[in-house]
């Protein structure tokens, strides 16, 4: 976990103090050094702030330069850099240090864009060119690490979080479409342009995406470089599928337990986190600290605690709990919309937040966690539908009896008559559920009519472009979901200058499941069904086979109904209706504390959204 920030510019004009104080506002994310550079013509200027992860000695220092023509800053880790240096070596390539970033930028001169296709990791760099005074700039398959980029046709900025290229004079007009958006449907981003934010001059590099800019030409191109077509492969058995996941699931965790600095896990007491544990305990590495940590909510029903000790003690674990009082939400919640910088869904993130402020006081500084797994494995139970809906379409849902399955298991979820006229004619259902969605977000009584007049075309919401499981879990791992977690998960760790590691998020892991057919995500009425199968030689039946576990969630509800929060929100609501973004007669409505995911979350959108101003 580091920190970077850039600015090029087509005059040779000195951006010194401009990228000292973009790289000092995003020293949280590497208190440990920051270092600036300058080029000789001075209209190349890099910052970088740095979290030693690998290679803690002066010879990994960033920005790095190498063979008189490259400069690299690097936010995140590749995994598998100790591979490709030995490969590039083996070509004649020498290296001054041992870290990831050297080999990143080996492998570039090596390979030129083609070196992204052998990484394994979660990154964001950027190098320039000192040759083709170009530079290019990557982010990694998912997205777990940030780029935010700023062009005029005059000047080129980019940085780690948004807060650094303010600091650069860039000025900050919020997005309205985005926010109409978050407001009516809670969306964080667009579906169909992923470089949109919630301010108007500013993007996002997407995920699995690289950027050239030509200082020449005075050009910035944008492509892909990864996409997965998933093609299924029918003839599998389940013991080759159980087998090949956990080969490469043992190769992921071996790889992410490479560091120079203590590495600890994330517990909540289910499937993903408790699988990760089991096999971190396989493996022997030196930085392993079998220490754990959990959030808790006494007397919550959703509370995980006694799940999370059952996997703690079998393993031996040094188990670290946190919780949230209702009295510090409000503080919580100014220091995380800092850090976030965009509207956040739910409450959710202020125990993510906590738990990484605690491994941090306890030690560790990189944490193995499980986020991901519930999108490529299918955990959610809104899964259930695809999946029955695919089933009614080939007329094999009686034959299969999942529906009975489900609800044997405690499945509530329903499949009425509208799921069965969404099987038949799937466009003609989501077109009507798109309209459907318009009308009720156009006609929310709480918007100001003005604000949303002018937003009402730019509703964002979609649908999967493939109506089965696989289309949805596509969907939610690429197109919309998947991102808002890793944003949250990327920006609660910052804040306290950890660093957060995904196994799950393995590509070659994740290539693998999407040729697997649906049964082997959804089977006899379990959700992750070959995740479980997998794990269920290394741990105890009572957490491989949980039927209560649909997701992380906090007692967001009870938490609201705190005489604090309820004045901050109201603050909020005055703020949107002083920018006439909400009617006045919000401010006459009694606040509505409501769960972490339910639909009419209106009170807590409004709250996350007055940060924007």
């Amino acid at each position: 976990m580091c920190g970077i920030a850039g600015i090029l510019s087509l005059k040779k004009n000195s951006s010194l103090q401009q990228i000292e104080t973009a790289t000092a506002i995003l020293q949280h994310r590497g208190p440990e050094e920051k270092n600036i550079w300058l080029n000789e013509e001075r209209n190349v200027a890099f910052g970088h702030n740095r979290l030693g992860v690998i290679d803690l000695s002066e010879a990994a220092s960033q920005p790095m330069h190498y063979m008189d023509r490259y400069t690299i800053i690097h936010n995140g880790e590749i995994y598998n850099y100790r591979e490709i240096k030995k490969a590039l070596e083996q070509k004649g390539y020498s290296f001054n240090s041992q870290s990831d970033t050297e080999v990143i930028v080996a492998a570039y001169h090596a390979f030129g864009e083609d070196c992204l296709q052998g990484f394994d990791g979660m990154f964001a760099f950027a190098i320039w060119d000192a040759t083709e005074k170009k530079l290019f700039a990557a982010r990694d398959r998912f997205g777990e690490k940030p780029f935010y980029f700023f062009y005029d046709k005059k000047t080129f900025a980019f940085a780690s979080e948004m807060k650094g290229l303010w600091q650069m004079g860039i000025s900050m007009e919020v997005n309205n479409a985005m926010l109409y958006n978050f407001l009516t449907i809670g969306y964080t981003s667009n579906p169909s342009e992923p470089s949109e934010t919630f301010y108007k001059n500013l993007q996002n590099l997407p995920a699995a995406s690289y950027l050239i800019y030509d200082l020449h030409k005075n050009e910035v191109q944008v492509k892909n470089y990864w996409k997965i077509y998933p093609e299924e492969n029918k003839t599998i058995t389940d013991k080759a599928a159980i087998e090949q996941i956990d080969t490469l699931l043992n190769e992921s965790i071996k790889k992410r337990l490479r560091s120079d600095v203590a590495i600890g896990t994330s517990l909540s007491g289910g499937l993903d986190s408790s699988a990760i544990i089991a096999y971190c305990e396989k493996m022997t590495a030196e930085q392993y600290t079998h220490k754990c940590f959990t959030a808790v909510f006494d007397g919550f029903e959703k509370n995980e605690e006694q799940y999370a000790k059952i996997i703690a003690q079998k393993f031996n674990l040094q188990h670290f709990t946190v919780s949230i009082k209702q009295e510090e939400v409000t503080s919580l919640m100014k220091k995380l919309m800092w850090y976030h910088e965009i509207p956040i869904g739910s409450a959710s993130a202020l125990a993510q937040y906590k738990v990484y402020q605690t491994a941090k006081e306890n030690g560790v500084t990189v944490l193995l966690d499980g986020q991901g797994a519930d999108e490529i494995f299918g955990g959610y139970h809104k899964y259930y539908k695809w999946y029955w809906q695919e089933l009614y379409r080939s007329k094999r849902l009686g034959k299969r009896n999942e529906i009975a399955a489900a609800k044997a298991l405690g499945i509530k979820e329903r499949f009425a008559l509208q799921n069965k006229a969404a099987a038949l004619f799937p466009e003609f259902a989501a077109s009507m559920l798109q309209t459907r969605k318009a009308k009720l977000a156009f006609r929310n009584g709480n918007l100001n009519r003005d604000f949303a007049f002018a937003n009402k075309r730019d509703l964002y919401y979609s649908t999967p472009t493939n109506f089965d499981l696989n289309g949805a879990l596509y969907f939610n791992s690429f197109v919309y979901g998947l991102g808002e977690l890793l944003h949250l998960a990327d920006r609660s760790s910052a804040a306290h200058a950890t660093e957060i590691r995904l196994p799950f998020l393995n590509h070659k892991l994740v290539e693998f499941l999407f040729t697997l057919p649906p049964n082997f995500k959804i089977r006899d009425g379990w959700t992750k069904w070959i995740l479980r199968k997998t794990a269920e030689p290394l741990l105890p039946k009572d957490i491989v086979w949980r039927k209560d576990k649909i997701g992380f969630e906090v007692p967001q509800k009870l938490l609201m109904q705190n005489t604090g929060v309820q004045e901050a929100i109201q603050e909020g609501k005055k703020i949107l209706v002083d920018k006439q973004i909400l009617n006045a007669t919000v401010l006459n409505k009694k606040i509505q504390p409501q769960d972490s995911y339910a639909a009419e979350n209106m009170d807590w959108r409004i709250w996350s959204a007055s940060f924007l101003f």
